[in-house]
């Protein structure tokens, strides 16, 4: 029949110790056909816990620094289709946590440059205010030079006033 899709869930329930001769950690619950204009409905509970908090039987993260939403759920062994998608997932997380990576590296060189620019504005900035302490002492050494040139001036006019005044006494 065209149209229809074939539902087939395979669910982790939890991870046993394959030592001694357990399940593989996954088990199939249905395959029905479906026809495709009908909705599709699943519901189930990956334990019997009644809280949400995981129990020391829950699957281990296969990828610790993930978020457990992004954590690759266990393959259905028996399904090679699981087996790939659990491959991708896996592929798709390494690519996540490199990025990542890359992102936190990119974030530091980022906090660097910004601290560069930071301090080469500042020295812009001392460095205009050099210039103009530079251009106000040197006016204020100009008028200085000025006003001592005029005070020598006057003093060899007193002193010639004063040598006269000596000269007709």
């Amino acid at each position: 029949m065209t149209g229809d899709l074939l539902l087939h869930v395979c669910m982790p329930y939890q991870l046993e110790d394959p030592g001694e001769g357990r399940a593989s950690g996954a088990h199939m619950i249905s395959t029905a056909r479906v026809p495709a204009d009908k909705p599709v409905r699943i519901a189930f509970s990956l334990n019997d816990a009644s809280d949400d908090t995981p129990s020391e039987d829950a699957i281990p993260l296969v990828f610790p620094e993930l978020d457990q939403q992004l954590q690759p759920l266990p393959p259905c062994h028996d399904s090679v289709e699981s087996m790939q998608v659990f491959k991708q997932h896996c592929q798709i997380a390494e690519e996540y946590h490199e990025v990542k990576k890359e992102i936190a590296l990119l974030e530091e060189r980022k906090k660097e440059l910004i601290a560069k620019l930071d301090q080469a504005e500042k020295e812009k900035a001392d460095a205009a205010q050099l210039v103009r302490e530079f251009e106000a002492l040197t006016e204020e050494n100009r008028t200085l030079k000025m006003a001592q040139s005029q005070c020598v001036e006057q003093l060899e006019k007193l002193r010639i006033q004063y040598q006269k005044r000596q000269g007709s006494s």
